[in-house]
C-alpha cells in the first residue's frame, strides 16, 4: 500500500482532475468532455483536498463549496478505483469538513454506485433533497 499525502490544493489542474475522475468512474456523471466547464468548476470551488501517492500521482480528490459557517456541499468525491477500500475517501471527507469548519453541516448527493458507501462511514441519510436539473 502506498503512503498517501493529503493537502489543500486550490490550484489543481483540470487535466489532473479529469484524469482522476476517469479512474474513479465519477467521469460518467461529470462534464469531462468540456474542459472549460471543468476549469470553472475548479476555479469556483471553495475547497479542493487532494490525495497523492508516493510518486505524486493524484489518486483522490474532494471538491466542496462552503460558507465556512453553516453548510458545506461536497460536490465531488473521487478515488481512483485501484486505491479504493483504503480509507482515502473517508480521509478526504474528514479533511474537507475540518477545513470548512466542523460546525458546518456536510452535505452531498451520492453517486448511484456509492449509495451504500456513505452510511458505512457514519454519514446519515437525508430523505428530502430537491433539485432543478441542469439545462
Amino acid at each position: 500500500m502506498d503512503e498517501i499525502a493529503y493537502q489543500l490544493e486550490p490550484q489543481l489542474t483540470a487535466d489532473e482532475f479529469v484524469d482522476v475522475l476517469r479512474r474513479s468512474t465519477l467521469a460518467e456523471r461529470r462534464p469531462v468532455e468540456h474542459p472549460e466547464l471543468i476549469a470553472r468548476m475548479l476555479e469556483h470551488a471553495d475547497l479542493i483536498v487532494t490525495a497523492r501517492n508516493a510518486a505524486g500521482r493524484l489518486v483522490g480528490v474532494s471538491r466542496a463549496l462552503t460558507d465556512y459557517g453553516y453548510a458545506t456541499y461536497l460536490s465531488d468525491l473521487a478515488v481512483d478505483e485501484a486505491y479504493q477500500r483504503q480509507g482515502i475517501g473517508r480521509e478526504l471527507i474528514r479533511r474537507t469538513h475540518e477545513a470548512a469548519g466542523l460546525e458546518t453541516a456536510l452535505i452531498l448527493l451520492a453517486a448511484p454506485k456509492a449509495r451504500d458507501y456513505y452510511p458505512h462511514i457514519g454519514m446519515d441519510r437525508h430523505d428530502s433533497c430537491w433539485i432543478i436539473p441542469r439545462r
